[in-house]
């Protein structure tokens, strides 16, 4: 059997290691990889995997399915579709219980190498930003329709960017004099035209950084497409199993954060509605189990992982339909 990916991309790989030690608790289980990627997560899980085991991977980009299709393993199954659509996917093939699931959330670092995609503010490229380029609204199309107050919401929303307002007015200035913003370059110039020199608190970080983040996450629904995806990983781990999540920026690992702590303790939510006994308290479904970050080394060998937060938590044996 053959896991071979191509090896290039293989160190970009964010806590590669840890990830798969936390994931699997049993060599002969079967797992998700709900962000493929270019596989170097799905690579290191079957160089682990029992010949009875398997693995579910996911993901939407072309480029990763590329990639997936050189994996020649009777035990891997790829699927080129949002992870929102776990459960029905799995389902499909029969499966409704998974030993873990695991999560490298973000855009990931061929996407943003490749200018083409528009992903990166380090190359000219096209404005797209779209993990699928086939499917949905591209990031041109969102700034040639989108209002200054909309504009605003994203940026201040999903990049956490105090200068919101002068950016999207900027922005609609721009459209209004027929001249749309076609490429990452024109979009780079312009957010950083429109935020005061004096206020650019790190000098090595873009003052465009925060709004292609913030365009990217809104163009592909990121925060929605996870939160819908918990929402469906808990129900599907047995007990015992395992969710493990690399998170790059406080939106996600917020996310993250707060849907482990409301199975681990929801107790809190079920007190805070109605006073019950202590034997009425629902269980626990979920146990919190690690936060891990990387070691110095790895951030030396790739700088990428300078923001990753890992995740662990492992499923109860307590049902998960009583709980709120």
């Amino acid at each position: 059997m053959s896991a071979a990916v191509p090896t290039p991309l293989e160190h970009r790989t964010v806590l590669r290691e840890a990830a798969v030690d936390w994931l699997l608790t049993a060599p002969d289980g079967t797992y998700v990889d709900a962000t493929f990627g270019r596989g170097g997560h799905s690579t290191a899980i079957l160089q682990r995997l029992a010949p009875a085991g398997r693995l579910f991977a996911f993901d939407r980009d072309p480029a990763a399915a590329a990639a997936a299709a050189r994996i020649e393993d009777p035990r891997f199954v790829f699927e080129r579709t949002r992870f929102s659509r776990l459960s029905a996917t799995l389902a499909a093939h029969g499966v409704r219980r998974v030993h873990g699931v695991l999560l490298d959330l973000g855009v990931s670092s061929p996407q943003l190498d490749d200018a083409a995609r528009g992903f990166s503010l380090r190359a000219d490229g096209p404005l797209d930003m779209r993990m699928d380029p086939a499917s949905g609204e591209s990031a041109a199309q969102f700034l040639a329709r989108a209002s200054v107050d909309e504009l605003a919401q994203v940026i201040r929303d999903y990049g956490e960017e105090r200068f919101a307002v002068p950016i999207a007015k900027a922005i609609v200035a721009r459209r209004e004099s027929g001249r749309a913003i076609a490429t990452t370059a024109e979009l780079a110039a312009l957010v950083a035209a429109a935020i005061p020199r004096k206020s650019r608190k790190d000098p090595t970080q873009h003052p465009a950084t925060r709004t292609f983040q913030a365009i990217r996450i809104f163009v592909n629904q990121e925060l929605e497409e996870l939160a819908l995806m918990l929402e469906q990983a808990g129900p599907l781990l047995a007990p015992g199993g395992r969710l493990v999540a690399i998170s790059f920026h406080s939106l996600e690992d917020r996310l993250v954060k707060r849907f482990i702590a409301r199975h681990a303790h929801p107790e809190h939510a079920a007190a805070a509605r109605l006073p019950l006994r202590a034997d009425q308290l629902p269980a626990p479904r979920l146990r919190a189990l690690a936060k891990v970050r990387p070691e110095a080394a790895e951030i030396a060998a790739n700088a990428r992982a300078r923001s990753a937060v890992l995740r662990v938590a492992e499923r109860t044996d307590a049902p998960w339909e009583t709980a709120p």
